[in-house]
């Protein structure tokens, strides 16, 4: 492989893409690096000016003046860091988050229109080959948090969500075919019917592009309660703070949306989610023993007052 090889295809898949199109409309208003600090604002875990820079490599004053445009615009809004009053942490503001959804929307659209033309033999070999190229020129450098970020499930993911908490579960606990059975009702009936301004579904994605975690935001029986369901990480992402960050999104999202109260149904043998709970504030309210799944296991519930100040 030479120089001219790579930049031979960096030529090709800009094309492909657009990514120099403008008359497209893809990211207008904004240029291509101003979306991806928009989309880095919207995902990634830290958020202050300077991890900012160091993630995109980007000149100082070059993001400066981005983020000044976006404050302008009213999309962003700035504050000391609360750990480090030398730095500034960013924060998308509502329109912001709103902006940066409409342009996550159409670069979606975009790449299912190219799908659209790759025959389904040829896109498990597509797929492959982008994972290699990921890898390689990534390198072997170990998982770091900063790379997993959280987003919406595309195609195939809710598949995956049923497929990877019966593979996992049962490999780890011996759970059998019963609960790949609830996995899939839980998953089914979300994407039968499920309100999107009050249900959700995040998905943690690591640097190759491999989903390794996920969580599910619901509407419970009980009026103004959100339940959430479906919390998983995968064993190689553990240790990485991702479900921290899934349990996370969910209360905000609860929180933010006007829940009162987030509630959610687990078993004692799950000691690592357990300990999660409680650090964002859910408190046992209830345990019942039960034979689920091929297991004598302890069920529990824990609820989380989200009318509270935020844990």
């Amino acid at each position: 492989m030479t120089v001219q090889d790579i930049r031979s295809f960096n030529r090709f898949y800009t094309n492909v893409i657009g990514a120099l199109d403008y008359g497209r409309h893809l990211y207008a208003p904004y240029t291509l690096t101003e979306t991806r600090v928009l989309y880095e604002l919207a995902h990634a875990r830290r958020t202050d000016a300077a991890d900012l820079r160091a993630e995109l490599s980007l000149d100082a004053g070059y993001l400066s003046r981005i983020l000044n445009k976006f404050e302008q615009d009213g999309l962003i809004e700035r504050a000391p860091s609360e750990t480090d009053p030398r730095r500034r942490r960013v924060g998308l503001t509502p329109r912001g988050r709103d902006t940066a959804a409409l342009l996550e929307e159409r670069a979606r659209e975009s790449v299912s229109v190219l799908l659209d033309g790759v025959s389904p033999h040829d896109r498990p070999r597509l797929a492959e080959a982008m994972r290699t190229i990921r890898t390689v020129l990534g390198g072997d450098r170990a998982p770091r948090a900063e790379d997993v970020v959280l987003r919406d499930p595309a195609p195939g993911d809710l598949g995956w969500i049923v497929q990877r908490n019966a593979a996992v579960y049962a490999a780890e606990y011996g759970w059998n075919a019963d609960y790949e059975g609830l996995v899939a009702r839980i998953v089914a009936d979300f994407a039968e019917d499920h309100d999107p301004h009050l249900e959700r579904v995040w998905i943690a994605e690591n640097a190759t592009g491999r989903p390794v975690g996920c969580v599910m935001c619901v509407r419970d029986e009980a009026p103004a309660t959100a339940r959430l369901r479906l919390l998983l990480v995968e064993p190689d992402a553990r240790g990485l703070g991702v479900g921290d960050r899934l349990v996370e999104a969910c209360v905000g999202f609860a929180r933010g949306v006007g829940y009162r109260e987030l509630v959610l149904w687990t078993n004692d043998v799950l000691a690592a989610a357990r300990r999660i709970y409680r650090r964002h504030g859910f408190v046992l309210v209830g345990e019942k023993p039960h034979r689920s799944f091929g297991k004598d296991l302890v069920g529990q519930d824990w609820r989380l007052d989200l009318l509270g100040p935020p844990h």
